[in-house]
């Protein structure tokens, strides 16, 4: 008799403990949907983009980023380089900046061995390769290899030239631009040639100049093989292939393969004379002339080493 009460007393218990553990999980379970819940509210205002710049119409998910664009409106650059004090708002933009100085180009192109000090240019250089352009102007036919370019471009249609140059009133887009565009009246030109005496106003134009030491040709043309120095003695190559020509006159209907030969031939309609002779009171209206010109004074010999040629 005793023993089964004690039976019974036991199997109660069990099921009493039974119930209070199917509870205990329960309750686990839900604190693990709230806690699940709660990371997912984490989460995801985190990523909100709630941090207001409280000068402009601009938003951001971290604090970092909206410090960042605050200096955009100061003008605060904390960065500053110790080679030549030159100051930045990003420190990435620092470090980069410091590749110039230290000659570091860590990202090299697998197919020609050439290194960049930055990863765009890795990706813009490779397009040299396969011939490609991308990245198209929805207002005008122009195409270009990387975003960057694109977007640069895409300013000249949109935006307002608010940068004037104060010797010719010629208006610019970016700053940059008319900085470039003042050392033609200036006549600064700070890169030099380490291995002639030229020296240039930009170091674009010294890069292209040092091919004609190197014999570096970059642009390959993808349907014959034939190379090129500058990419856009590549393009205008290219047409040669596919007959286009985009420089329309708008005087008559000749059209023209590249930009110099439309503006040669608009000569042709105002009567303009770019190209003087240097030997004598002569000016042409097309520079292939003025050559056909040179013979006159140095027979046959070619003109190219012995006269230099200078539009007015």
């Amino acid at each position: 008799m005793n023993e089964n009460i004690e039976m019974k007393f036991d199997e109660s218990e069990i099921n009493k403990e039974s119930v209070h553990n199917q509870d205990v999980a329960l309750v686990v379970k839900e604190d693990i949907e709230i806690n699940d819940d709660l990371v997912t509210f984490k989460r995801e205002y985190s990523m909100a983009k709630h941090r207001q710049c409280n000068q402009c119409d601009k938003s951001f998910s971290y604090n970092s980023e909206l410090l960042r664009h605050l200096r955009s409106h100061s003008g605060n650059k904390p960065y500053q380089c110790t080679y030549c004090n030159k100051t930045f708002s990003r420190k990435s933009n620092l470090v980069k900046h410091k590749r110039i100085h230290t000659g570091e180009k860590p990202y090299q192109c697998s197919h020609c061995n050439k290194g960049f000090v930055q990863k765009n240019q890795l990706e813009g250089h490779l397009w040299t390769h396969i011939g490609e352009k991308p990245f198209e102007c929805s207002y005008c036919d122009k195409a270009f290899k990387q975003n960057c370019d694109l977007l640069r471009h895409l300013r000249t249609h949109t935006e307002e030239k608010r940068f004037q140059c104060s010797h010719c009133k010629k208006t610019f887009t970016q700053n940059s631009t008319l900085k470039n565009h003042m050392k033609i009246h200036t006549g600064d030109k700070p890169y030099k040639c380490n291995q002639c005496d030229k020296d240039f106003s930009m170091k674009s134009y010294l890069q292209i100049h040092l091919r004609s030491h190197s014999g570096e040709k970059p642009y390959q043309c993808s349907q014959c093989n034939k190379a090129f120095a500058q990419n856009t003695a590549l393009t205008n190559h290219l047409r040669t292939h596919s007959g286009e020509k985009p420089y329309q006159c708008n005087l008559c209907d000749k059209a023209f393969s590249q930009n110099i030969r439309l503006k040669n031939h608009l000569m042709t309609h105002s009567g303009e004379k770019l190209y003087q002779c240097n030997q004598c009171d002569k000016a042409f209206s097309q520079n292939i002339r003025l050559k056909n010109h040179l013979r006159t004074h140095i027979g046959n010999t070619y003109w190219g080493d012995t006269i230099s040629m200078q539009p007015l």
